[in-house]
Formats: C-alpha cells, structure tokens, sequence
C-alpha cells in the first residue's frame, strides 16, 4: 500500500513540478501587479486570470498526458483538459491531472490496439484523426462530468469548513484546508469560503479570523524546512529556494509537489496549521483583509493595530510544529532515493532559484 500511494504521489508531483516555472510566474505577476501588490498595474494584472484558469490546467493537462504516452498523449490530455477548464469559475488544476493522465492512457491503449492494423499509407490520417475524436469525447466528458465533479469536492469542502467555522471548531478547519491546497484548491477555499465570511465578520470587529485559515505562510514553511533538514536528492536541495518563494514570495503552490511527490508529508501540514489556528482563536488574532498573496509581506500589511504579536506568534507556532512532524516523519518513513531523485532532478533542479 505503501508503495503505491508513494508511486501515486510521485507520478501526481511528476505533472506539477516541471511547470512550477510557469507557477513562478503566475505568482510573481499576481505579488506584482494586483491592485494591492507592490507594483499595481491594471494592464500586467489582467494576466492573473487566464493564466490560473487556463495556462496552468493545460500545461500540467498535457505534461501528465506526456508522462503517460509522450507528445501524442500530452496533445490529447491538453485538449481534454479544456473540457474541464471551460465553463467552471474556480481554477481547474486538479480536474488537469484527472483529464491529462485519462487522455495519454486512452490514446496509448488504441494505439497498442490497432497500430499493427493501418493500411500503409494512412498512418499520418488516421493517427490524426484517432487522437482529435478521443480529444473531442474526452472534452465534452470532462466538461460535463469531471468538471462538475471537481466542482461538487470544492463546494463540499467549503461547506465542511464553514460548518467547523460555524460551530466553534475552528481549529479542524486545518484537517480540511491543507489537503485541500494540496489539491490546488486554495484559491477557491480562500476566496469563495473564508474570504466572504471573513468580510463579514470584519464589518462587526474592524479583523477577522477567516482571513488567517488558509493564507498562513507557516505550515507550509515548516514543511521546507524540514525537507531541508531530513529530506533527500533534490527534495532536499531546492528547499531552500522554495522558502523563500514561498514565505517571501506568498507563492503557496511551490511547497504542494513536495507532499505529493510523499503523501504522507500532509500530516506535517496538517498539524502545523492546527497549531497555528488554536493560538490564533485562543489569542483572538485576526487580519483586516485577505493577504494576497499569502507572504510574510502581505501579512504584514493588514495586521490590525495591536495584533502583531498574536498573527506573527501563529506564523511561527505553525512553521515549528510543522517543521517538528515533518522531521519525524521524514525520519520514520523517508523519501526513497529513486523518488527523491527521479521525479525532480530533470525539473525542480532547472528552475532558476530553486538548484
């Protein structure tokens, strides 16, 4: 079981990371050039959209369509992904690694299946052809099934988040949350979830809570670093860079390959961002507005007078607890060296600040 879900996490951080350029980029123009980023720019900022909706699903779409049956199947899976992508209002990144894996496999299977059986000649047409149609029934599939379905997880988990909200359990919200982002479902967590209920709440007290459940920079500190300390290959080698985008830089996506490339890691998120919330409710802290993005900077920014000891106290409570499991587990149960190695040494390693 061990081994499976490992290969799982490997082959899910394998669609992820060789974009994590492209990450870099759609979070370097989202601190940049959004109305309340250090350099706002109404005309850059109109990048931020379609590149988290439609640039980001289709590029992990075709690399995990490639992974599966080279450049044949990254074309399907790409295409495919597009079904998904069209029509839905929150960014579709986790229907791109159902999609794009779907459309390399299936497009494999008929070519194994008939490639022996095209009259010479037509290979060129009907190669086209067969990977156009698959292309075609696998966007209309995701558009009406997968998209929905993608959809349905993201509303059913705001709904559990905002019952715990609701019902003073407030710090479980985590359990929910970090698997979540995981799943590159933080954006429409934060800003169809927390972000409105925190506007709300804000009205009443001048700050809120909401705003500090999802955007916490810490756990996800923790978890570098104690890839840093206890990790291997290039998990090891690229953690250093990854804090800085990612606690400087409020660019949360660059710790997600790092848990799947090892499930097992979300434990250490998990308990960090539990930690995290428990002092933040039992200290009354709150922010004033949704840091965006979730950098250290932004957090800085709209802190309320007299809560920077309690928000920056959660910051930290989160990164030592995460950093604490994260080290105990990569002790217990370490990365394999192939894992470790394999995934990311063509990828992680490439990415300018990340080597």
């Amino acid at each position: 079981m061990r081994e499976k879900l490992q290969q799982f996490g490997g082959f899910m951080a394998g669609m992820v990371i060789p974009n994590i350029g492209a990450i870099l980029a759609w979070g370097l123009i989202t601190a940049l050039f959004i109305p309340v980023g250090w350099l706002p720019n109404e005309k850059f900022a109109a990048l931020v959209g379609p590149i988290i909706k439609y640039l980001l699903p289709v590029l992990i779409g075709y690399t995990g369509g490639k992974m599966v049956h080279g450049h044949r199947g990254g074309v399907v899976g790409a295409t495919a992904t597009m079904g998904v992508v069209v029509g839905a209002e929150i960014p579709m990144l986790l229907g791109a690694m159902i999609m794009g894996p779907l459309g390399g496999w299936l497009i494999k299977l008929f070519d194994e299946r008939f490639e022996d059986k095209i009259p010479v000649g037509f290979e060129m047409l009907v190669n086209n052809f067969s990977a156009g149609i698959l292309a075609v029934l696998l966007a209309l599939f995701g558009n009406v099934v997968v998209g929905p379905v993608v959809v349905s997880l993201s509303n059913v988990a705001g709904g559990v988040v905002d019952w715990l909200v609701n019902a003073r359990l407030l710090p479980l919200a985590a359990v929910i949350i970090e698997p979540a982002k995981i799943l590159f479902l933080n954006n429409a967590l934060n800003h169809g979830v927390l972000g409105p209920l925190g506007v709300a709440a804000s009205e009443q007290t001048g700050r809120a809570i909401h705003f500090l459940l999802e955007t916490n920079p810490g756990p996800g500190l923790g978890l570098l670093i104690a890839f840093y300390i206890a990790g291997k290959g290039m998990l090891k080698q690229s953690a250093t860079g990854s804090m800085i985008i990612h606690f400087l830089g409020g660019i949360h996506e660059i710790y997600f390959p790092y848990v799947l490339a090892h499930p097992i890691m979300i434990l250490s998120v998990i308990a960090g961002g539990f930690a995290a919330d428990l002092w933040f409710v039992i200290s009354g802290a709150g922010l004033v507005a949704t840091p965006s993005p979730g950098s250290i900077f932004a957090y800085l920014a709209v802190i309320p007078p007299g809560q920077h000891f309690a928000v920056l106290t959660g910051v930290l409570i989160g990164a030592v607890v995460s950093a604490a499991v994260g080290v105990l587990i990569l002790r217990v149960n370490p990365v394999k060296e192939e894992v470790s190695e394999e995934e990311t040494t063509a990828t992680v390693g490439t990415v300018p600040g990340l080597a």
